[in-house]
């Protein structure tokens, strides 16, 4: 797993489900190492990255089925907080024209059957 920045009042984040083949594991958090350090400069309070563990069957869909993983894919579960949406949206902008973003290398997943949202929290401890 991987667990980047302070963390604090989050008032935005990204969600995300990744399916990412086994073999492609270490390249995949490689990538996400290289990129979340991006992301808290540009605003983000925290970004996490964490692997399929226990990931059951639904009756109707589940992550597995989401995601159509294959062949012993893994769904990551990954989350970017933000202090609120203007925040976002102005990071976001900067993260993308970034140039430590602009040549990922071989992106290690199927970008096409990635799920990502921005969510507002609904509760605050």
């Amino acid at each position: 797993m991987l667990d980047e920045g302070p963390g604090g009042a989050t008032g935005y984040v990204d969600g995300f489900l990744i399916p990412v083949a086994p073999d492609q594991k270490d390249a995949f958090f490689d990538l996400a190492r290289r990129a979340a350090p991006v992301f808290l400069e540009h605003g983000a309070t925290r970004v996490v990255e964490a692997w399929g563990d226990d990931l059951p069957n639904g009756k109707r869909t589940d992550f597995n089925r989401a995601t159509k993983v294959t062949d012993g894919e893994k769904v990551v579960f990954a989350w970017i907080e933000w202090p609120s949406r203007e925040v976002r949206d102005t990071g976001q902008a900067k993260v993308m024209g970034d140039p430590r973003m602009q040549d990922p290398g071989t992106v290690p997943f199927d970008g096409k059957r990635m799920i990502f949202g921005g969510f507002l929290p609904i509760l605050d401890q």
